[in-house]
């Protein structure tokens, strides 16, 4: 039973340093005081009835609470289970049924949207309820930091670390298995390859739900004893100024997703003082959705500073990047990370030549272990196994590759499944949803490309005969999206309505989305 990998990862907070390792709204947080916090955290949910192996799911907006949070579990070996905030109730019991936490902890402005997902009988044991501030139902998080730090070993590296919940794109969220060992090799190889060190300052605005956020951003801080100017939330005002010359600034990196160096970009033209602020950054990344060429330079031709796009998913966190010393190209995600391996393929698995799209495929050092509470015969498809028994991940993106290496996403093979935000959204859920409303008698949800969105979401609908001749399209789609908050996450909304007197079908029956994309792009939409 190895702890190589996690002493890396909690040198920091061992060592006792009293460098900041956070500055949130005002409040800062060392290293040593981030580890005693973590230890009363996990001494207190101890004597609560946590133990090794339970999941604490934690819906909650960003705060200093959930960085003790995840590394007081870690303390316990209790497997973190982080949850959109942007969900719904509906999304949120689906996640706490499927993964059963002993614990939940919540903040206020989520605690209505708690209730509801936990009103179901799938808990016959209520789990223990943690609250972050006041107004959310539990144990004053206050409270728990208030006792002795316990003694606690660091966890295994093979020990269950982290339950992210994919974004749903092939029917219901599935959680995603990582083990201290993955998310430790995988983001060390990563950060190594961008040059991180101690005398970095990142900013960080991206949620602690995802990946990006959680995985590259928090254990990467740590795994170089880093300070994390954190955010609650991305403004590109705030930003500007954490790479301000000030006690509070001064930051080196930034990782973001297109739709915030869009909205950078607006302020530097708003405000041109914002551009040599940024410029005194020495690193920004890109990840989660493609980033477009022209957004690239416009950016590099304000601040000076080339984005460095990557890729990555849930499933095998981050497998390909750009270097941080050399050519880094607009509108492609670079090379294999150290310990990964990638390749193009065709529908039979055969590598394809230089040039000629096809299905990217991975090998990746923080592969998932699986899908919680999934056989491992649901899992085989995902993969496939080449001549050497290597098993490869099917990412279900289309790719190319240069002669130089150079990957380039190009679409995804699925149009069930929009990229708009940085999310991946599933189509088909959004549509049980909106065909659950009166109005509507069919409904198709596709994706079409947008400059700032990267897909905009399109629900193209036949509606009731007395719908048609009631409602006018922008009321229409105005009672699709009041229908659609109630249920689902708001970056899930349709964006625009096309109406059609019926869906394209093929002499079998099956929808041809392809023709409604065509459509839209010939004819644009009904309203939106």
């Amino acid at each position: 039973m190895s702890r190589e990998l996690t002493a890396q990862l909690f040198a920091a907070l061992e060592e006792g340093s009293e460098q900041i390792a956070y500055d949130f709204e005002g409040q800062t947080l060392t290293w040593a005081e981030l580890d005693a916090r973590a230890r009363s955290y996990a001494n207190a949910m101890a004597h609560a009835g946590v133990s090794r192996g339970d999941r604490v799911a934690v819906y909650a907006h960003t705060c200093l609470e959930q960085i003790v949070c995840l590394f007081g579990n870690y303390y316990l070996g209790a497997v973190h289970v982080p949850i959109n905030t942007r969900y719904r109730a509906l999304e949120v019991s689906h996640i706490l049924a499927d993964c059963l936490p002993t614990a939940v902890v919540g903040d206020a402005a989520g605690a209505e949207v708690l209730e509801s997902a936990l009103a179901r009988p799938e808990f016959e044991r209520a789990p223990v309820r943690v609250a972050i501030d006041e107004g959310a139902p539990g144990f004053a998080f206050a409270e728990l930091l208030a006792g002795e730090p316990g003694e606690y070993l660091r966890p295994r590296d093979e020990d269950l670390a982290l339950l992210i919940y994919t974004s749903g794109t092939t029917g219901p969220s599935k959680g995603v298995m990582l083990t201290h060992q993955a998310v430790i090799a995988n983001i060390r190889a990563l950060t190594g390859l961008w040059t991180w060190s101690k005398r970095d300052r990142l900013a960080l605005a991206l949620p602690l739900f995802h990946v990006h956020g959680l995985c590259i951003g928090v254990h990467g801080a740590a795994l170089h004893a880093m300070t994390v100017l954190l955010e609650r939330r991305f403004d590109a005002g705030a930003i500007v100024e954490r790479f301000a010359d000030q006690p509070r600034g001064n930051a080196t990196i930034f990782m973001g997703v297109p739709t915030m160096y869009t909205a950078l970009v607006e302020h530097m033209h708003q405000a041109p003082e914002a551009a040599p602020q940024l410029s005194r950054g020495r690193l920004f990344t890109s990840g989660s959705a493609a980033l477009s060429a022209d957004l690239w330079r416009e950016f590099v031709a304000l601040t000076d500073r080339r984005i460095l796009e990557r890729y990555g998913m849930s499933e095998t966190l981050i497998t390909l990047s750009n270097p941080y010393v050399g050519v880094r190209t607009p509108g492609a995600v670079g090379q294999p990370v150290p310990g990964c391996d990638a390749a193009v393929v065709d529908e039979q698995g055969d590598e394809l030549p230089h040039g000629e799209p096809g299905e990217l495929i991975v090998l990746s050092n923080g592969i998932m272990s699986g899908y919680w509470n999934r056989s491992p015969e649901q899992l085989a498809e995902l993969f496939l196994r080449d001549r050497d028994g290597r098993l490869w991940f099917k990412t279900g993106d289309v790719a190319t590759v240069d002669d130089e290496g150079v990957f380039r996403i190009v679409g995804r093979a699925s149009v069930d499944i929009i990229k708009s935000g940085g999310f991946k959204i599933s189509a088909r859920e959004i549509e049980e949803v909106l065909a659950t409303h009166p109005t509507v008698r069919e409904v198709a949800v596709i994706g079409v490309a947008d400059p700032k969105w990267g897909e905009r979401i399109v629900a193209c609908l036949v509606p009731e005969p007395s719908a048609a001749a009631e409602l006018e399209p922008a009321a229409l789609l105005e009672a699709l999206v009041a229908h659609h908050r109630d249920h689902l996450a708001d970056y899930k909304k349709p964006r625009a309505l096309l109406i059609v007197d019926e869906l394209p079908r093929n002499a079998l029956g099956k929808l041809q989305k392809h023709k409604l994309r065509e459509r839209v792009a010939e004819q644009g939409v009904s309203v939106g």
